[in-house]
């Protein structure tokens, strides 16, 4: 018989924040974590590990999944929290715990598991954009309920521009070859922001508006476009009940 009086824990889910947004973003809408919680809904013992301000998240075994955020830093620059960052990813890797990997993160883990990042040869993606399911992603776990064709919120300069060797490619757009893949069956890096509300990408174009001038990029255009992007932010929660279901 089991001991049915026992306590039963919530799962344990480490949110790896690996930097922080635009100071006046922060201000109206909270951190990248926020938006992360926010959506995770309320079954899960989450904890925000700070691995950007040198906080260890400790062994990859005491949690029951992984999230790790996007970041104005770049993984090309091989900054040591970064570096070690990925070492503790590859073995949660090893480990089949549920892992999430955000822009960032989507390329952090590429880059842990032997792919290369570096700057997109064509330079900036920002705004809402419609991201494509491959024929690969229609069995996979956490991808595989999307249509087709999704909307998605986007804002980086880096990619994944060759991803791991046993990575499976499972989403792509115009720009982005690659805006999704997984490693193993517990293990995903998405190149877009299924955090961000369209708010937030406006935001983001208007912070980015005079970078995006000089980089022969219409802001205005970019921001009259943005759009919602739901099934993009279920993830989030498929991803919960994923960790849920253990």
């Amino acid at each position: 018989m089991g001991s049915s009086h026992a306590t039963t824990r919530k799962p344990r889910l480490a949110v790896l924040k690996t930097g922080s947004t635009y100071p006046s973003i922060k201000a109206e809408f909270g951190d990248f974590d926020h938006w992360f919680v926010r959506n995770l809904g309320n079954k899960l013992d989450i904890s925000v590990i700070n691995v950007a301000a040198g906080e260890s998240p400790g062994h990859p075994e005491q949690w029951d999944g992984i999230i790790v955020t996007g970041s104005p830093a770049m993984v090309s620059d091989r900054a040591e929290w970064s570096e070690r960052t990925a070492v503790w990813l590859a073995r949660a890797v090893d480990l089949r715990i549920p892992l999430l990997g955000v822009c960032y993160g989507h390329q952090l883990l590429a880059h842990a598991l032997g792919g290369e990042v570096g700057y997109h040869p064509q330079g900036r993606e920002s705004g809402t954009y419609s991201v494509e399911l491959l024929d690969t992603a229609r069995t996979d776990s956490l991808l595989g309920h999307l249509p087709t064709r999704f909307n998605a919120q986007l804002t980086h300069r880096q990619s994944v521009l060759r991803l791991p060797e046993n990575a499976v490619l499972l989403a792509k757009s115009e720009f982005e070859p690659h805006q999704a893949f997984r490693v193993g069956d517990r293990a995903w890096g998405v190149q877009f922001h299924p955090e961000f509300t369209a708010d937030i990408m406006k935001a983001y174009l208007a912070v980015q508006a005079p970078d995006l001038e000089q980089e022969n990029q219409d802001a205005g255009a970019l921001m009259s476009a943005v759009a919602d992007a739901p099934d993009a932010t279920g993830l989030l929660l498929r991803f919960a009940e994923l960790v849920l279901r253990g």
